[in-house]
């Protein structure tokens, strides 16, 4: 299952409101994605309008602040051919319900759960594994750390701090740990320490 969806959302929360604004996208190649608010789900009973919905800063960022986040090229396309096939909402958010609403998370459950049936094995499907969308942000952030993308750029991006990313995103990706071992092997031999 690719990881590149993941990449640009700290959740669910960052990607709902996203905007057309917010994308500096090439036909191809890597993208840029700018976040400035989330709108978590809280229900209308606990938001201040009432909505399902409350627009917010990002979390842990003051009013106002941004952070950019990188697209690369397998989402890049994915965007421009929701942009070109969908469109945008009149307020430009790309993601919406059949009358322009917030989806709701039902559709996104059983969207989500097809997702998973079509692209997992058997096996895989009844494991927890990419149980909910967020899971993704999860493999995302370890998959960055695991192909040597440098902790502090991993924390900038997914919007935490280097002690929370390495305390809670850090996870062994399976398949990963023996790329881990000829990297240190390769270490080892460059500065001229035998391993055999």
């Amino acid at each position: 299952m690719s990881t590149a969806p993941s990449t640009y959302a700290r959740s669910l929360e960052e990607a709902a409101q996203l905007t057309k604004d917010s994308l500096a996208l090439p036909r191809e190649g890597w993208g840029e994605i700018t976040l400035s608010d989330s709108a978590p789900i809280a229900g209308g009973s606990w938001t201040d309008t009432g909505n399902r919905r409350d627009r917010r800063q990002l979390k842990q960022r003051a009013v106002g602040e941004v952070r950019v986040v990188p697209c690369p090229p397998p989402l890049t396309r994915i965007l421009n051919h929701h942009l070109d096939t969908l469109g945008v909402t009149a307020d430009g958010r790309l993601f919406r319900n059949l009358t322009g609403g917030d989806l709701a998370e039902s559709t996104l459950s059983r969207t989500w759960d097809k997702a998973r049936k079509a692209a997992l094995t058997p096996d895989e499907y009844t494991s927890p594994l990419a149980r909910r969308p967020y899971d993704l942000r999860h493999a995302c952030v370890s998959f960055w750390l695991a192909v040597g993308v440098p902790a502090a750029q991993v924390a900038e991006w997914a919007g935490h701090s280097i002690t929370v990313l390495l305390q809670i995103y850090a996870k062994v990706i399976a398949g990963l740990e023996n790329t881990a071992r000829k990297r240190i092997e390769h270490g080892l031999n460059t500065m001229g320490t035998s391993t055999t």
